[in-house]
C-alpha cells in the first residue's frame, strides 16, 4: 500500500527493470520501493522523505 509521500511496500523477492533496461534484483522479503524519488538508492527507499516532509513519519 503507498502513503503519502512514503514508500511503497512489496513483498519480496523483486526484479526491478529500469527504464535504462537494466535490471535490479532484491532478495529481502520486503522491499521499500522509492515513491517520492529523493531516495539516493532508487528504486529503493532510504527515508529521505521523512527527512524532507515530516508529515509523511507523522501519518
Amino acid at each position: 500500500m503507498a502513503e503519502r509521500a512514503g514508500p511503497i511496500l512489496v513483498q519480496g523477492p523483486v526484479e526491478i527493470r529500469l527504464d535504462d533496461g537494466r535490471t535490479i534484483v532484491s532478495r529481502r522479503p520486503m522491499v521499500a520501493l522509492c515513491a517520492c524519488r529523493r531516495s539516493r538508492r532508487y528504486p529503493f527507499c532510504d527515508t529521505s522523505h521523512r527527512r524532507r516532509c515530516p508529515a509523511a513519519s507523522e501519518e
